[in-house]
This record gives C-alpha cells, sequence and structure tokens, in this order.
C-alpha cells in the first residue's frame, strides 16, 4: 500500500504555502451568492491558477451551499506523463497540498477495481497535475470528503461512462472532470473552436468532441455520455483561453467551466 500522495505542482501550478494558497483560491472565486441549485457534476480546466483559476472558480463556487453535504468526489482527468491502457485508480491513502491530506475513498476504488477497465497505475499519478490543482478548490469550497482519483489513458467514452456509473450515487457525491480546450492555436481560431466544443457539451453531443478539442476528451466525452443516460443538463459558466488570463494571444490554451444539473 502506498502512503499519501505528495504534491507534484505545488508552488508551481499554485502556491506551495497554506495562507497564500488559501488566499490564491479566494480570488478565484466569485464574489456573487451562489445560486441554491447544487450540480451533480463540473467540468473545470486544470492549468496553473493564474491563467485557468477564476475559470474554475466560477464552477466551484456552486458546491459551497452544499459544503457540509457533499462527502464525495469522483476526479476524473487525463494522464499527461505516463501512457496505459484503461482507466489508473490509486491505492494512496491521501492525496496531500499545502492545505491537508485529502483521503481516499478505498471501498469505492475496490468497487471499481472489479471492472476490467480500472486498474491501479501509482506512477500516472506521482507527477499528474489535471487532478492535483481541483483539490485545493475542493479543499476550499467543502468541508469533509474523500476522493476517488480517476486518470485516463487510451480507453473509450463508453467505458468512462461505465465507471462513472458505478460510483454515481446520490446528491452527497460530486463528479469533476478536469480538462483543458484547445492547445496553442492562435487567439481567434481557438476562441471558435472552443466555442464549438462548449455547444457540444452544453448539447451533450459527445460524438462532436474530436480529440483535437480538449487534453481530456476521453473522460469529457464519457461524462456527456453518462450524464445523457441519467438525464442531466449542462450549463456553460464561463469559457476564456490563456490570451484573456494571463498569456499571449499567438498560442493560446483554452479554458472552459460547465455545470450539470
Amino acid at each position: 500500500m502506498p502512503g499519501v500522495r505528495q504534491p507534484a505542482v505545488s508552488g508551481t501550478f499554485y502556491p506551495g504555502f497554506g495562507p497564500a494558497l488559501r488566499a490564491a483560491v479566494s480570488r478565484c472565486l466569485p464574489e456573487s451568492s451562489p445560486p441554491a441549485r447544487v450540480p451533480k457534476a463540473l467540468i473545470v480546466p486544470h492549468a496553473g491558477y493564474v491563467y485557468s483559476g477564476p475559470v474554475a472558480g466560477s464552477a466551484y463556487a456552486l458546491l459551497i451551499p452544499a459544503r457540509a453535504s457533499i462527502r464525495r468526489v469522483v476526479l476524473i482527468g487525463p494522464s499527461h506523463r505516463v501512457a496505459f491502457s484503461g482507466i489508473a485508480a490509486s491505492r494512496a491513502s491521501a492525496f496531500r497540498t499545502p492545505l491537508g491530506d485529502v483521503p481516499l475513498d478505498g471501498r469505492s476504488v475496490d468497487v471499481l477495481l472489479s471492472l476490467p477497465v480500472v486498474r491501479v497505475v501509482e506512477q500516472a499519478h506521482a507527477q499528474e497535475h489535471s487532478l492535483e490543482v481541483q483539490l485545493p478548490f475542493l479543499q476550499s469550497v467543502l468541508s469533509s470528503f474523500s476522493i476517488i482519483p480517476l486518470l485516463t489513458g487510451i480507453v473509450s467514452p463508453n467505458d468512462v461512462a461505465q465507471v462513472l456509473q458505478a460510483v454515481w450515487d446520490g446528491s452527497d457525491t460530486v463528479i469533476i472532470v478536469s480538462t483543458d480546450l484547445t492547445h496553442y492555436l492562435p487567439y481567434s481560431v481557438a476562441s471558435e473552436y472552443d466555442a464549438r466544443t462548449a455547444s457540444a457539451v452544453v448539447n451533450l453531443d459527445a460524438d462532436s468532441i474530436g480529440d483535437d478539442a480538449a487534453c481530456g476528451h476521453d473522460a469529457l466525452r464519457g461524462m456527456l455520455l453518462a450524464a445523457r443516460r441519467n438525464g442531466l443538463q449542462a450549463q456553460q459558466l464561463d469559457l476564456r483561453n490563456s490570451g484573456d488570463t494571463a498569456g499571449p494571444r499567438d498560442a493560446v490554451v483554452g479554458y472552459g467551466a460547465f455545470a450539470l444539473y
């Protein structure tokens, strides 16, 4: 059994000192009061906070009304560094950030490991940022919760949907899909492409999302399939890119935030 999974991008993607990190997350959350309706799932970006933090914050603020009632978070995003087939789970006891340790839901991991497509791949989780950058947001908007961290390798959207269905459960469980959108296109081209992807998300149209539309395309398409099967509806919350936030416009990365109810 591995122990605590240590942070890999603390101090680079987000501040490495607890008080500074809390302040950074707070700046990313909108000041307006969140609505009473709490989503079942969120789709959020995973870049450095200076780039995509406010976009992610527009989604995480929606969880604040359920601060005490959400007890489990399914985190799913792409593996950027390690290639494998299927979906990678972790046997770590917790994932650590400068805000503390987030325990894993070991029983749910056991359930998922009974599925052929899920296996333990600790090396995929060790240096991966796509899930890690979500944790400080969750630690800031929720009280006490456990996580099921999942990384996608080579996997079909239908397999992703089946895995999500296995841990769907009730209102105490929320699903977080971590993905950026287009990568390193000129600003105007990226904006047009990302707008088409956003329309596909709102329409739960998994088939219209290509591999080059989002780095987390498999998790995203699987989530949309599961959402359609469970009668969810999607709402676009924010759609920007690094040229709008903190970068040049000649080669941008796209970020979108969506809530599914």
